[in-house]
């Protein structure tokens, strides 16, 4: 227990260390870059809030299963921001002469985090995936339990009876499947032929009888006339 609490003390302090160190330096870089006053002080913290709700934001989306890809994005811009910080302060550059481009991103910055930390508060909450527990298994040499009720057949006839079934419900007696009657369709009325017809008609119907000894077939007759097939009645009224 107090080897824990000794490697969280060492982890806090090196915490407020680290954080003491990045926000000394944000604030010097934002002063230098014509930022005096109280917006001095504000950069280094929005630049630690930004990191810091990337990161947790970053950290439910990937415990709830979802991509974090826009967490993270706004989590290297902070990062980057501080580490820029870092490096800037470290003699690299002149803080008496800042250059204009590091004037313009300094000036630029609060757009910039309010931009990322809007779309990091309202952009939607995922509720985390659920743990599936898998399902217990027995061993090869278990056995389930049963529970074993023994009962004195001495005294079977105190026992109550057991219920009766009730009026068994009749089953509905078969019924013949019903299908749907399909009309007949209509005769089709013969239309009256013209006199010369009628004759070609016979005509043919009497080659045919003469040739093979039947009656001739009225669709055939119809069809050797050139007839419509509306015709075959009409045909067949003739012969």
């Amino acid at each position: 227990m107090r080897a824990q609490l000794a490697r969280l003390d060492a982890v806090i302090i090196q915490a407020v260390i680290a954080g003491a160190l990045s926000f000394s330096h944000l604030h010097d870089l934002a002063e230098a870059a014509g930022q005096g006053g109280w917006k001095a002080w504000a950069y280094p913290i929005s630049v630690d809030l930004l990191l810091v709700a990337a990161w947790r934001r970053m950290r439910e989306e990937q415990r709830a299963g979802h991509p974090s890809g826009g967490p993270r994005l706004w989590f290297l811009v902070a990062l980057a921001a501080s580490l820029g910080a870092n490096v800037a302060t470290a003699g690299l550059l002149d803080l008496d002469h800042v250059p204009a481009w590091l004037r313009v991103v300094v000036a630029g910055w609060p757009a910039v985090a309010f931009f990322g930390g809007t779309l990091l508060a309202h952009a939607p909450h995922h509720q985390e995936a659920p743990e599936v527990q898998a399902p217990s298994t027995t061993g090869p040499h278990d056995e389930p339990r049963t529970a074993s009720v023994t009962v004195d057949m001495s005294d079977r006839d105190a026992l109550p009876a057991p219920p009766t079934d009730p009026d068994p419900i009749p089953e509905p007696a078969a019924t013949e499947p019903v299908t749907d009657l399909v009309p007949a369709p209509a005769p089709v009325p013969a239309v009256a032929l013209p006199p010369a017809l009628v004759d070609r008609v016979r005509a043919l119907a009497d080659e045919h009888h003469s040739a093979t000894g039947h009656p001739a077939d009225p669709d055939a007759v119809r069809a050797r006339l050139g007839l419509p097939p509306s015709m075959t009645a009409s045909v067949a009224a003739h012969l």
